[in-house]
């Protein structure tokens, strides 16, 4: 390279390349020490138009002609106290499109984000295709990445077993193939991508390149509520990763640029370590700090919801006011009335849309029942699904056409709703008086927001490709919570979306918290419960824990531990629990209320790998400064456990049961050499127990 420009901070150094004929690439990346094998042929953005498509042939992200032809201009380097901020600014005068590429970081946490605008400046039209946000290739002449040294990382959803991972050989997923014999790269790839408006109903936009022997590991998040594509091919010498929003070859989204105009992509980053633990922990530190600044995030206020296994969307005033006095007994801080408030006729699914309390259910009106949960001193909430207009709610009639999704001048309709276009003022209007007269008249202070359908590609109101339409209404969602927010700072929203069909990082951002499953069988939700923190942070994980009069009390325990190491989300009938299992219910919330404030800054790792949907052994741990918490569930009877703790090898250690206390403890071995954990259960499956280790030296220690 002629030239280079250096961005970053202590932590994280990235140097831009700028070659003599002025194409730019990517030619340093150190994060705290590691140093990516980063080869220094890839542009540094990817933009395929219809005009210009391909070089060689591909399905690919990467290898587009534009990407390949543009040329710098400049740079400016707009970092603050925060940030380390950079803009590459470039051109390529055949096409005349120009893009601006952005690099962020925040200062001490080793994860780069990407993201560019390409703007039309030219005299005729172009049609974009696709864009990379970020793309990386690694492996070179001098330092190679052999696929057979690497392993792929992804993970699948689907509703009520969702955040399901799988570590693979990278050589298992890509065919061998000799790229000198054939004179050019291979064309294939594994990839993941949303499809419609479920941004995480299919495959997760988090995934990762892990060397096997840990001279590094890049996890990488695509931040968007939409449509997103991950993919990793073979390169000569190694591999390379490409990250972005919607495609026409995915998502059917074209984007047609005028003369002047411009399109920026989704935001996406990358987490930079040694190994899986270290990388997740800079992407978990990310995580953190974009965080919308909220008072929740440090409070956690603990939610009983009526709905799982208990109501199921049939509450009335006669049904909650027990659960309402039992609920704040028990210690939770907020009660939310889930789905059916709104319905008179019996059927609350296709009725939703004028969000008009039942008279029905409430004969005594729904603020009677709102004042009975604040006079208990906790804040009251209600289930609403806003993007939503039910078949036979009056809102499709009031609402005007351009209102909702369209396809072709015809609202899209899925399983009796239509979709609201937020990018429309009147469906915007139609939001905002609804939340604004729910907070303001009823004193509602948290909102329980679902996501039940998926409308499909998107709308092509205004002549849009569809995926285009769907990209617009994606960025207006956004707008709008944060408009929301902006006008209810104080208000708590908890996102849904069918489970976690919809649990993505651009609306994590901006939310509290997340309902990481639907799943009503305890013992299948522990590997939801135990898998959540690859994508969001522990402290966002709504893990149901909903305890039965008809369980016995090892499963009480079992429901309940769900819960403990994320955000304990309580449901349940506990008016009908026996005394002891209430007395499990109580411990559960007193320790989850005691080490709450740990949670918000540990980092997770797994002893016993990522977990897998059928493992008989479940292990989840956050390490939280001087202690560790360690939640393991048996759902298979086993006679001992060796659970991995390396971030501890050599520690004198100290363990206890932190929950629960009440049934028979299990034995536990420390071997610091090995950095083994072994636990012998006591008691049958389905059981589990949460343990506290503190290491020496630690302010417990005495």
């Amino acid at each position: 390279m002629a030239r280079s420009i250096t961005f970053g901070h202590d932590r994280l150094r990235v140097d831009v390349g700028i070659a003599d004929d002025g194409s730019v690439r990517l030619a340093h990346l150190n994060a705290d020490g590691v140093v990516l094998p980063v080869h220094a042929q890839q542009p540094l953005v990817e933009v395929l138009t219809v005009e210009d498509g391909h070089g060689p042939p591909s399905e690919r992200l990467v290898g587009s002609v534009v990407g390949g032809m543009l040329r710098y201009v400049g740079h400016e380097d707009l970092s603050d106290s925060d940030h380390s901020r950079l803009e590459v600014h470039l051109h390529d005068q055949a096409s005349n499109l120009s893009a601006t590429v952005r690099l962020s970081a925040h200062r001490q946490v080793a994860a780069l984000s990407m993201q560019a605008t390409v703007t039309n400046a030219g005299s005729a039209p172009r049609t974009l295709q696709a864009v990379t946000s970020l793309v990386l290739r690694l492996g070179s002449p001098e330092r190679p990445v052999p696929l057979e040294e690497m392993d792929f990382l992804s993970g699948t959803s689907e509703w009520i077993s969702e955040s399901r991972w799988s570590r693979r050989p990278a050589r298992e997923l890509l065919g061998k193939l000799d790229a000198k014999v054939h004179g050019q790269d291979s064309r294939g790839s594994v990839l993941a991508r949303s499809l419609g408006s479920w941004s995480t109903g299919r495959d997760l936009p988090v995934g990762g390149a892990l060397h096997q022997h840990g001279d590094f590991a890049v996890l990488w998040q695509i931040e968007h509520n939409g449509g997103w594509r991950w993919e990793v091919g073979e390169q000569q010498y190694g591999l390379t990763i490409g990250l972005s929003g919607p495609t026409d070859l995915d998502h059917q989204w074209t984007e047609r640029l005028q003369p002047g105009e411009s399109f920026s992509t989704v935001v996406a980053t990358l987490g930079i370590g040694t190994d899986l633990d270290s990388a997740l922990a800079e992407l978990t530190d990310h995580r953190r700090r974009g965080r919308r600044a909220h008072h929740d995030n440090e409070v956690q206020h603990l939610i009983f919801n009526d709905y799982m296994n208990t109501l199921m969307g049939d509450p009335t005033t006669e049904k909650l006011l027990p659960l309402i006095d039992n609920a704040a007994a028990a210690g939770a801080e907020v009660f939310c009335i889930d789905a059916g408030w709104y319905d008179d006729g019996g059927d609350w699914w296709p009725s939703v849309g004028a969000w008009q309390p039942s008279t029905v259910r409430f004969p005594g009106g729904l603020a009677e029942v709102i004042q009975h949960i604040t006079d208990t001193g906790m804040v009251a909430g209600l289930w609403l699904e806003p993007e939503v207009v039910g078949v036979d709610s009056p809102m499709v009639e009031r609402l005007p056409l351009e209102a909702f999704l369209l396809r072709n001048g015809v609202r899209v309709r899925e399983a009796q709703r239509f979709h609201l276009d937020l990018s429309h003022p009147a469906a915007r209007a139609h939001l905002d008086e609804v939340v604004d007269r729910l907070v303001n008249d009823f004193g509602v202070g948290y909102f329980k927001m679902d996501y039940n359908i998926n409308p499909g590609a998107g709308s092509d109101r205004d002549q849009r490709s569809p995926g285009a339409g769907l990209l617009r209404h994606n960025r207006a969602q956004l707008d709008w919570l944060d408009s929301v927010l902006d006008r209810h700072p104080k208000l708590i929203i908890e996102n849904c979306s069918s489970g976690a069909m919809r649990m993505d990082p651009a609306t994590m951002s901006r939310l509290q918290l997340q309902s990481t499953s639907d799943q009503q069988d305890p013992v299948r939700y522990a590997t939801i419960a135990a898998a959540a923190p690859m994508s969001i942070l522990p402290e966002q994980a709504g893990n149901w824990a909903y305890p039965n009069v008809e369980m016995d009390d090892e499963t009480t325990g079992f429901a309940l531990t769900n819960g403990i190491l994320g955000r304990l989300y309580l449901s349940g009938y506990l008016n009908r629990l026996q005394d002891f299992q209430l007395s499990l219910v109580n411990e559960a919330i007193a320790v989850h209320k005691e080490i709450r404030t740990e949670i918000v800054t540990s980092y997770p790792s797994w002893p016993l790998d990522l977990p897998q949907w059928e493992d008989p052994v479940v292990a989840l741990a956050l390490h939280a400064g001087t202690a560790t918490y360690v939640a393991v569930w048996q759902r298979a009877e086993t006679a001992s456990v060796s659970l991995s703790l390396p971030a501890l090898a050599g520690d004198r250690v100290r363990v206890s049961t932190l929950f629960p206390t009440r049934l028979p403890q299990w034995g536990s071995d420390w071997d610091p050499s090995a950095a083994l954990l072994t636990v012998q259960p006591t008691s049958p499956s389905p059981s589990a127990r949460v343990f506290k280790i503190i290491t020496e030296g630690s302010p417990e220690w005495n």
